[in-house]
């Protein structure tokens, strides 16, 4: 090969390689979103619920799925959303409950979604009271409650709260299933807001490749990219990069793990062994990171202390197995839901 032949063959594996990083990292069809994702479709109508935080209004949006069977209802079903996501994420399980007979109410928490982000302290404390304001409204006196994520966490405080409104309970890769505080220091708002300020559609989308999916993207995940990314293009980026960082704080400073075994409801913990998440994993010393978010551990642990749970695990899957491997999740969730009804014996 002559030096002409192989400055062209080298210069084009660097652009082959540079082309491949590119198509990783970029975002081509997300499109601006402002605060409230007023250009943004949900799945089903969204209604609102007026409440108030520190004299300011705010509205509650969510969407109430009846029963799209003819069959016997079977209950209502209150799915929680992770902290990077919102209602709209779970568009398949709703399909597939309420071909079940199940009514859906999918809320996005206040700071979340369509649903108003007030500047304020944000707490799982209000964010459950928010949700039984919201059943309440709708005279729902019973649901099984399905959380994902941070809304695991949502999901426990709200059991522990209001147990006698939880017939059910199911966690779907939950975070918050270690104490972060013991291991990664502390980071100041103002820091927060300015890591979040930085944040880009490309960034979003290579944290979401390494963190859920393992470097593996398909076009399904799409939908759960539009929202954050385009949310940084938007025209109120700088006030939901406050939001996030007010939010992370919260998710970072309220543990609920403390308070497992204290769940008197019918459990079920749904686990992705491949998932790592773990809030503020890179502030933690280099040798403390590959010890925090071990799902495969912490799944086990977590379901020998809540009183007769039950634990699925699935290999290979990582944050969202309702995204990676929907069949295989919604058949542990449907059965779970099907079971008869026991009290948990102290």
């Amino acid at each position: 090969m002559t030096l002409p032949q192989q400055c062209l063959s080298t210069l084009t594996l660097l652009f082959l390689i540079l082309l491949s990083n590119f198509t990783l990292a970029s975002v081509p069809s997300t499109q601006p979103q402002d605060m409230l994702l007023s250009g943004y479709n949900y799945p089903y109508p969204v209604k609102t619920l007026e409440l108030s935080k520190l004299g300011q209004p705010a509205s509650m949006a969510y969407m109430d799925v009846p029963s799209s069977t003819a069959a016997p209802a079977r209950g209502t079903v209150l799915l929680l959303h992770g902290k990077n996501f919102s209602a709209a994420y779970w568009a398949d399980s709703i399909a597939a409950l309420t071909e079940q007979g199940y009514r859906v109410i999918a809320p996005d928490q206040i700071g979340f979604g369509k649903s108003d982000k007030p500047l304020m302290p944000y707490n799982l404390h209000g964010m459950a009271a928010d949700t039984e304001a919201l059943l309440n409204t709708l005279k729902v006196t019973r649901v099984s409650v399905v959380g994902h994520s941070m809304g695991g966490m949502l999901a426990t405080r709200f059991s522990l709260m209001y147990p006698e409104m939880v017939e059910k309970l199911a966690l779907i890769n939950p975070i918050g299933l270690e104490d972060w505080r013991r291991f990664v220091p502390y980071e100041p708002l103002e820091q927060a807001i300015l890591r979040e300020q930085a944040q880009t559609p490309e960034g979003i989308k290579n944290y979401m490749l390494k963190a859920y999916f393992d470097g593996k993207w398909r076009e399904s995940y799409n939908s759960l990219l539009d929202i954050q990314a385009g949310w940084t293009l938007g025209p109120d980026s700088r006030h939901i990069a406050k939001i996030d960082a007010l939010t992370s704080e919260m998710v970072f400073t309220q543990p609920v793990l403390y308070e497992f075994a204290d769940l008197q409801v019918p459990t079920l913990l749904i686990i992705g062994t491949r998932d790592r998440t773990a809030i503020g994993r890179t502030r933690a010393a280099e040798p403390i990171r590959k010890t925090l978010g071990r799902y495969e551990l912490l799944g086990k642990k977590t379901a020998s202390v809540i009183p007769g749970a039950q634990l699925i695990e699935f290999d290979g899957v990582g944050h969202l197995p309702q995204f990676e491997t929907f069949s295989d999740y919604f058949k542990a969730l449907s059965e779970f839901l099907k079971e008869e009804t026991q009290q948990v014996s102290d």
